[in-house]
């Protein structure tokens, strides 16, 4: 922990800092890198993490990608807190044992600054057939370092948005606002509640973690005109922005939404909503795939609008999984042939073909939004997706300018840390064992250690 008292290090020390920090979860473990095994002859390594999209890649590379190039791919698959921690000691250390790894566009810049990843513009240059214009604006800068070069590649990409029993809402007389309040929105949970039996009006996480509970909570902090810092580093979790926005959050969930809010993340609320149990939910538009694939019980019953705002046009996140390649890897270019089909459009029509056009790592191509199978099977909600990530605005979320890039992240190393400790307090308060109020002045002590860090930078 840091101390009050201590006096802002040099540029150096903040660079070891950065680096520590995205190490500190691995420090009490004793893994070590390969020592220079890396991938060997034509082999590549992909270290990504278990979502149902990198399954699916999976299963299909041995026989379409190694068959045609001759790459054999060697996969190690884990959940998303293993594979981070997995990842974070192999780039840092530069070990080489992985050649490409699943990184999200809060790392990739990061991870960049620190010089652990290849640079992909010289790559994209020389491949045409990838089309790097085609994958959509948004995504290519979250994924540029500050050097204006490109270091990642987007696998999927998603932004958030409002899902909701259009059934319910004729049924009951309520019209859904083309663009929606977060006043809007808690009046028309409240007159959802009940709709059903046993359904209650909103699923809104409340799971502890800075990419579970705070990511939503920092969209509504965003458009309420909030900030978690200013632009001179000043910590803001103390300011009225703040305290509104998370008493309308952490007061909308406990009056209408899910039972055991504070223990519901992404996984919880989709089946909340999925088994009729909730009316709406905010989240991820990847959702939306999931809620109106074949299988699915509200398939053809659910409306999507933009996230809900209050002062700002749109408050949308915006997220992508996508690949990097280290700096030490021994097979960079057979690193980047892997790249190039698993990102391309050859690879999204084999998934629509032989899986279904549901299941699409969509999200980064405008190419995909004109493909007509996509549209058909995808019509209730891609319109609103590509929209909603065309419309992010990570550089200018807010109503003022910030120090970092990030919507519903702060795009500095220390805050994996940050918005995991705030997290748990925001998580105590909805449970009930805390005021929001005393949840904040916690939360801002721990701001105001990073503040020290970073003023006058």
């Amino acid at each position: 922990m840091r101390t009050q008292s201590r006096r802002r290090p040099p540029r150096a020390t903040l660079a070891a800092v950065a680096a520590g920090t995205l190490l500190a979860p691995l420090l009490s473990g004793c893994w070590v890198g390969a020592g220079g095994a890396g991938s060997g002859g034509d082999a590549v390594n992909v270290l990504m993490v278990n979502n149902p999209q990198m399954v699916a890649l999976q299963k299909l590379t041995a026989a379409h990608f190694t068959k045609d190039t001759g790459i054999k791919v060697n996969f190690t698959v884990l959940p998303e807190n293993d594979v981070r921690d997995k990842i974070s000691q192999d780039f840092a250390n530069q070990a080489g044992q992985y050649d490409v790894a699943t990184l999200s566009n809060y790392e990739i810049p990061i991870y960049a600054r620190n010089g652990w990843l290849k640079e992909m513009d010289p790559y994209v240059g020389e491949d045409p057939g990838y089309d790097e214009q085609d994958v959509l604006k948004p995504m290519r800068q979250s994924l540029t370092g500050d050097d204006g070069k490109l270091y990642g590649q987007p696998f999927y990409g998603e932004s958030s948005f409002l899902m909701y029993r259009k059934d319910l809402l004729e049924r009951e007389g309520l019209t859904m606002p083309a663009n929606p309040t977060w006043k809007e929105v808690g009046e028309i949970a409240a007159k959802l509640d009940g709709a059903e039996p046993g359904m209650k009006g909103i699923c809104l996480r409340g799971l502890p973690g800075w990419g579970e509970v705070m990511a939503p909570l920092t969209t509504v902090v965003n458009t309420f005109g909030g900030t978690w810092f200013d632009e001179d580093w000043n910590a803001r979790l103390d300011s009225p922005e703040w305290l509104e926005a998370t008493k309308f959050y952490v007061d909308l969930v406990r009056e209408h939404g899910e039972a055991g809010a504070a223990q519901s993340g992404f996984a919880e609320c989709l089946n909340n909503t999925t088994q009729g149990k909730t009316a709406m939910w905010y989240d991820a538009t990847s959702a939306a795939g999931s809620l109106e694939s074949a299988n699915s019980p509200v398939k053809g019953k659910m409306g999507y609008a933009p996230a809900p705002v209050e002062k700002t046009e749109s408050a949308g996140w915006l997220y992508t999984w996508a690949w990097g390649i280290q700096n030490a890897s021994r097979n960079p270019d057979n690193a980047w042939r892997f790249v190039s089909w698993a990102s391309g459009k050859e690879y999204e029509q084999l998934v629509g073909d032989e899986i279904g056009w549901s299941s699409v790592p969509a999200g980064k191509r405008a190419s995909t939004y004109e493909n007509p199978d996509y549209r058909a099977e995808a019509g209730a909600f891609q319109e609103m997706t590509r929209k909603a990530i065309e419309q992010a605005r990570p550089d200018d979320p807010g109503v003022q300018p910030r120090p970092a890039p990030g919507i519903q992240f702060v795009g500095i190393p220390e805050f994996t840390d940050l918005g995991t400790q705030v997290s748990q307090e925001i998580s105590a308060a909805i449970a009930g064992r805390q005021s929001v109020e005393s949840a904040l002045k916690k939360s801002q002590q721990l701001a105001e250690e990073i503040s020290e860090e970073y003023e006058g930078r």
